[in-house]
């Protein structure tokens, strides 16, 4: 079973990495992500819910494991996932059952832990 904390923490270790490289990019994609998500006439649970449904219909392990820690810290539900699961399912079909099967694995993973820590 795939593990999204170490999926998450390898992706963040390595991007740190790769922005040592190409330090440019990296802060303007690191400054896009801030400016995407931040509350407008969306609030940052329903973009991060946006994104975590990309994620699915790209089939993108680190696209699950960074926006499920994302969603959950945005205040996200355990059924306001599963229904944008079901969106994705409609617009992905297949692939996105598959996906949207480990992106509820990656919301758990992440819910469980937190869960964890509050005790």
């Amino acid at each position: 079973m795939k593990s999204y904390s170490t999926i998450a923490d390898r992706y963040h270790s390595g991007f740190a990495n790769l922005a040592k490289d190409i330090p440019g990019p990296a802060t303007g994609f690191q400054d896009l992500m801030v400016a995407a998500i931040k509350d407008g006439a969306l609030s940052t649970k329903t973009k991060e819910l946006i994104a975590f449904a990309i994620g699915i219909t790209v089939r993108c392990d680190g696209c699950l494991a960074h926006h499920a820690q994302a969603v959950l810290k945005a205040g996200a539900t355990r059924e306001e996932v599963a229904e944008m699961i079901g969106v994705t399912l409609l617009m992905g079909g297949g692939p996105s059952s598959v996906y949207g099967v480990e992106a509820m694995r990656a919301y758990d993973e992440f819910a469980d832990k937190q869960s964890a820590v509050a005790e």
